[in-house]
């Protein structure tokens, strides 16, 4: 399996934020540096998105502070979703950049995970990867936490963490502003602890695709 499509629900989604892990460096805002891919050349292809279920915050994010993104492919609805044509080297880099891994070897389970649906790495917040479809015959693999959204305690996100996010879901959809606070609005984590108004603040100037 030289290529997948390795689908991005977080800050990921934002292209020039995956441009850190491919390349390495320290984001804006950011209090950590990252190694970055051994091959650090761009995604091939990239493509909006949705995928079957919902992205949640929790925990606490050592790069931005917050609540973190996770995905649950068992909430109900869709999540906004960027895809991007990498190699599987690629892919296990970036994987292995969000689990405080040095990038330096391939992962034997992505081929796993792309026949059965899922693997697990180990018990931490990104070690399980998951299959959520199929885009020109090419399985699309993103990475979780191994536990479901109800079974933990929400967190609201950082402002320059949702920001991120929220420009990512432009880039990728084009959706306009109040679709894309009312997309973030009900997401656990952020329903009840970000206004309509704070989040139309935070994704007003933010550009479309």
């Amino acid at each position: 399996m030289d290529l997948l499509w390795y689908v991005a629900y977080g800050s990921n989604m934002h292209a020039t934020r995956l441009g850190w892990y491919l390349a390495g460096g320290r984001p804006p805002g950011g209090l950590r540096s990252y190694p970055g891919c051994r091959d650090c050349r761009p995604p091939r292809r990239t493509a909006g998105v949705l995928v079957p279920g919902g992205v949640y915050f929790a925990g606490e994010s050592r790069t931005w502070t917050g609540g973190m993104a996770f995905y649950d492919p068992e909430l109900p609805g869709t999540a906004a979703a960027r895809g991007y044509l990498l190699t599987a080297g690629q892919f296990a880099d970036i994987a292995a950049q969000e689990m405080h891994r040095p990038p330096d070897a391939d992962l034997d389970l992505i081929a796993v995970a792309a026949d059965a649906g899922r693997a697990t790495l180990g018990p931490g917040r990104y070690e399980t990867l998951l299959r959520v479809g199929v885009r020109d015959g090419v399985s699309m693999l993103t990475f979780t936490a191994p536990w479901r959204a109800a079974e933990v305690q929400w967190t609201p996100p950082a402002p320059v963490y949702l920001r991120m996010i929220a420009g990512g879901v432009r880039e990728a959809h084009g959706w306009s502003v109040a679709r894309t606070v009312d997309y973030l609005a009900g997401r656990p984590g952020i329903t009840g602890r970000w206004s309509h108004a704070d989040l139309t603040g935070l994704v007003a100037g933010l550009p479309a695709s």
